[in-house]
């Protein structure tokens, strides 16, 4: 089809009647239901003439009822077969195929001519357009595909040549016209040219989206296209690009109706098969808002398709939630995309519960799937929508639990990781979770000895929501997270150091009435085995394990009444040498028993490759010693501690060096109290009544405090 084609007619207007009679005529000829079909055999192309006539008197009716007014038809490129050369007998072959010549000829005229005198037939006659079509080549006894394909193949090479006006709302009629039709052949016929993007099959598949009676279907076939897809093959991302063309037009999201979940997880699914694809050359590109134009991307086009999905569904808090929380970026990588589906589905179940029902639906049969994002996704969603106990409740309590523990024996650990994540939020349901707490914490106190941190930070996470709920195990807790806690709090992770700190001020916080009275032992004796390197987190260079430290050591100053907040703050924030001797004199004199535990927990601490840890650990080491009395630390411990502090004067940072050299002179002092000499070079001296207070120089990792808050002497200058 030619430029001509879809420029204004010159001929008379056509209506809904010219059109239905060359209907009529076609079916009449092939002995559809105007007259009986024809049952001998197929006459051959030279025979058909005196046949020819209905066709050419139907053709040329609009010049008869109109005198003056000639109908010419343009030309398309390539001259048309008239009815003159259709006529003319067709050599003989052995594989002829009867009336193929003329009817070629006829269905191009029929096309080229319906197609020219659009522009003047209205609404009616781009349906009867359409039917005539049709007709015709339904009587043909083929298959519409291809001819529907070449129409598509001539609305696209005139789209960008077309004026707006009637001839631009003409051309996006035969389109809607066929679309209403044969909806799977039209978007069979868009999807080869949305890859890659041409502006003229955006342009209709807009034009598609606006029109109600069609979009519809045009999305199921762009949804069956984007899910019949095993991977970022041309289908799935031309489909994707179309969708997120019809989908950023108002008022299109109206017509998902019914299958809405079906579009949003099969986007999502998109989305993790673009991330984990290695062939994709546009896979490191990111699409930011500030950026103009389409997308850069098939990532950023199908976020950008998923965010209008959401947003004409009334779901824009969900993806302002979304964008807040980087939700959108950690869609489209490769590593966190799964990071993403939980974020939007925690988003969902916030903002968007009126389709959770769906999803959960729609989830349940692709959890068993073969396909690995989609599998994967799925999981994803099934654990981010059970923090919604409406929804969590559609299935029985058991069923649930159960394919979460099952997850836990699977070899790959994202899979574990989410079947961890879901037992968390399933502990948040009350009534759940007091039934099966016996079934949960095994799971989760074995996932503890994982090396995956995100199966460690999932099950620290479950067992503080569970721990936040009515009638916990703080007793059963307690006792076991004895011997896994500790280690988890000098992790070398910073995420995992964090959870634990503040797993433990959760179980304080719970525990603190048992702990005023005396009870709880676990407990009491787990926070005391903490208490060092609580202190000393409080110098962690990771904010998060700082903060989470001195909130817990808030918990435990409530929970066993020190009174010791004030100062604990004032370490937590400054170089307090004051606040941190009050402090540990305190708990000197409170527990001596278990000084020699403090100190060689603090030991520990002055190997650490973090110098604010240790220069942290030789100042608590000097203050411990200070106030402690001669009969609580034996003799080899001190001598160890002489040694260790020896060797840290001789560290590359000054601070360090500097306080350990302080701390070791208290140290000889303790040892020369006992009456004993300890090292090589000290004399054996008569106990002194009193030690001098260690005086350290000012910390180059905090700003200084006020000195003499707590009635102690500021400190003199080293």
């Amino acid at each position: 089809m030619a430029g001509g084609v879809w420029g204004r007619a010159r001929e008379a207007p056509v209506g809904a009647l010219t059109l239905t009679a060359l209907t009529e005529g076609i079916r009449a000829r092939h002995g559809q239901p105007q007259g009986p079909p024809s049952t001998g055999p197929q006459p051959k192309s030279w025979e058909v003439k005196p046949e020819a006539e209905p066709q050419t008197q139907a053709l040329t009716a609009p010049s008869e009822a109109e005198p003056g007014r000639g109908a010419t038809i343009p030309e398309a490129g390539s001259e048309p077969c008239s009815p003159n050369s259709a006529l003319e007998p067709a050599p003989e072959g052995p594989h002829q195929v009867p009336q193929s010549s003329w009817e070629e000829g006829v269905l191009a005229d029929l096309e080229l001519y319906t197609a020219a005198c659009l522009e003047e037939a209205g609404f009616a006659g781009t349906q009867a357009t359409a039917l005539t079509l049709s007709s015709a080549l339904e009587a043909r006894g083929q298959r519409l595909e291809d001819q529907v394909h070449a129409l598509v193949r001539g609305l696209l090479a005139q789209v960008p040549s077309l004026a707006e006006g009637r001839p631009w709302r003409a051309a996006l009629r035969v389109l809607s016209a066929l679309a209403l039709e044969h909806a799977r052949d039209v978007v069979c016929a868009l999807l080869p040219r949305s890859l890659p993007p041409d502006r003229a099959a955006a342009e209709l598949w807009r034009s598609l989206s606006r029109n109600q009676r069609v979009n519809g279907q045009v999305l199921v076939q762009l949804l069956w296209a984007l899910k019949g897809a095993s991977g970022p093959e041309p289908q799935a991302l031309a489909a994707t690009r179309a969708l997120g063309e019809m989908l950023a037009v108002s008022g299109c999201v109206g017509a998902t109706r019914g299958f809405y979940p079906h579009l949003l997880l099969a986007l999502v699914t998109q989305l993790h098969k673009l991330a984990r694809s290695p062939c994709s050359p546009d896979m490191p590109k990111i699409w930011v808002l500030s950026h103009r134009g389409p997308p850069h991307s098939h990532a950023s086009c199908a976020v950008e398709a998923l965010k209008a999905l959401l947003t004409g569904d009334g779901g824009r808090m969900v993806v302002t939630c979304m964008e807040q929380a980087g939700g959108w970026r950690r869609l489209v990588g490769a590593h966190t995309h799964l990071e993403g589906v939980l974020l939007l589905a925690s988003a969902m179940v916030a903002h968007a519960d009126h389709h959770l029902r769906g999803l959960f639906a729609d989830l349940l049969p692709r959890l068993r799937s073969a396909d690995d994002p989609q599998r994967l996704t799925a999981m994803a969603f099934f654990t981010g929508l059970l923090q919604s106990r409406p929804t969590a409740r559609l299935l029985r309590e058991e069923v649930i639990l159960e394919r979460l523990l099952t997850w836990q024996g699977d070899p790959e650990p994202t899979v574990r990781w989410l079947g961890l994540l879901g037992l968390g939020h399933l502990a948040l349901n009350r009534r759940k979770q007091v039934r099966h707490v016996s079934t949960l914490l095994p799971a989760l106190l074995g996932a503890l000895g994982e090396g995956d941190a995100r199966l460690v930070g999932a099950a620290l996470g479950a067992l503080r929501r569970l721990l936040l709920r009515p009638r916990a195990p703080v007793r059963l807790l307690s006792a076991e997270l004895g011997p896994r806690l500790p280690p988890l709090l000098d992790d070398t992770r910073d995420s995992i150091r964090a959870s634990a700190v503040g797993l433990l001020g959760t179980l304080v916080r719970r525990g603190r009435g048992g702990l005023r009275l005396g009870l709880r032992g676990p407990l009491r004796k787990l926070v005391l085995q903490s208490l060092v390197p609580l202190l000393l987190r409080l110098h962690d260079p990771s904010r998060d394990a700082a903060e989470s430290s001195e909130w817990t050591l808030a918990r435990c100053d409530q929970a066993f009444c020190w009174g010791l907040l004030e100062e604990m703050v004032t370490v937590a924030h400054y170089d307090s040498p004051e606040a941190l001797s009050h402090l540990c004199c305190r708990l000197v004199q409170r527990y001596p028993g278990h000084v020699p535990n403090f100190l060689s927990q603090t030991q520990g601490y002055l190997r650490s490759p973090q110098d604010p840890l240790r220069r942290a650990a030789a100042v608590l080491i000097g203050f411990l010693v200070h106030h402690a009395s001669p009969g609580c630390v034996n003799q080899d411990l001190l001598d160890s501690l002489f040694q260790d502090l020896g060797r840290l004067q001789s560290d590359p940072e000054p601070a360090v060096a500097a306080a350990a050299h302080v701390s070791a002179q208290q140290v000889a002092m303790l040892a020369r109290a006992r009456g004993r000499p300890r090292g090589p070079r000290l004399l054996r001296l008569a106990p002194r009544p009193a030690r001098p207070p260690p005086v350290f120089a000012d910390s180059p990792f905090q700003r200084r405090s006020l000195a003499g808050r707590w009635g102690c002497s500021g400190p003199r200058r080293a």
